[in-house]
């Protein structure tokens, strides 16, 4: 499961979420900038930075790294990176802090002597989000979060009573960026599944979704002028060539013509897919497979 991107769209859709988790949280929270970073000479990238206002003058500054995986020098890393980067840049800040999470205390560094004085400070953050509480009692942002860490079988019934809460607790189109939040993680979490059967599973359908809205929307475009319900279909072409196009350049026409050949059901699917393509062989790749 691709957890780092999951917690990094989190933190785009809701930047003050890294402070739900955190017992002083800055005042100015809600204006603080979600970014990522890079540190030249030696090259540093990173993900997840969030920036005070500058309105206000010299902040403090965040640095987060959500870790799903044990690393046994990921402190040696991101110390290294957090003060190298507060270094080159300490006329914009005052302070800085650094948050990490993981899912539990098993996936943390085990050597973490060396570093025992930030570690034990007020300025290094660890977060274990098994340990935050039942998913219910928790703030409905903080609850996506733990979301990621629920085995498969308790997962889909969280993920449903978390839906239930968002169309109860949270005004349309507000809701709308937890629900395709919440499905982007289960998809991720049952990868042997196509997103409609997630869907399935969650009782929501495709027309609750981004991808759905953005088809629906082209398509209403190309009906005007048709006048039959092969303008959504069409839609959907041009929208899944557009984002293709947008990332790997412009497209052979041996490929457009199989985009273009492809039902309705299988476009819906690739335009999901495509979000995980690094190149145009990971396309290849699956359109050979669905020709298969």
């Amino acid at each position: 499961m691709r957890r780092d991107s999951i917690f990094y769209k989190l933190f785009q859709q809701y930047p003050s979420l890294l402070f739900e988790l955190l017992t002083n949280p800055p005042t100015n929270a809600d204006a603080y900038r979600f970014d990522s970073v890079a540190v030249k000479e030696p090259k540093f990238e990173i993900d997840g930075v969030f920036l005070p206002p500058e309105t206000e003058g010299a902040g403090v500054v965040y640095f987060c790294e959500a870790q799903f995986q044990k690393d046994e020098l990921l402190y040696e890393r991101v110390f290294a990176e957090s003060l190298l980067y507060f270094y080159r840049n300490r006329a914009r800040f005052s302070d800085w802090q650094a948050v990490t999470i993981y899912p539990s205390r098993n996936t943390e560094q085990s050597d973490i002597y060396p570093h025992r004085g930030l570690l034990n400070s007020n300025q290094v953050h660890r977060v274990y989000l098994d340990e935050l509480g039942d998913i219910r009692q928790l703030p409905l942002w903080v609850a996506v979060m733990v979301l990621t860490t629920l085995e498969e079988s308790q997962a889909p019934e969280a993920a449903r009573y978390l839906l239930t809460r968002t169309s109860e607790e949270v005004p349309s189109p507000s809701s709308r960026a937890i629900i395709e939040m919440i499905t982007t993680i289960m998809v991720y979490k049952f990868e042997q599944l196509s997103r409609r059967e997630v869907e399935s599973m969650l009782g929501i359908t495709l027309k609750e979704t981004r991808v759905y809205r953005e088809i629906k929307e082209e398509g209403r475009e190309e009906g005007r002028e048709e006048g039959r319900e092969e303008g959504v279909e069409q839609a959907t072409v041009n929208l899944v060539i557009r984002q293709l196009t947008k990332r790997f350049g412009e497209l052979s026409g041996e490929i457009r013509a199989a985009i273009s050949g492809l039902p309705l059901p299988v476009l819906e699917d690739l335009s999901e897919a495509l979000l995980d393509f690094t190149s145009l062989a990971d396309l290849q790749v699956w359109l050979a497979a669905f020709r298969d």
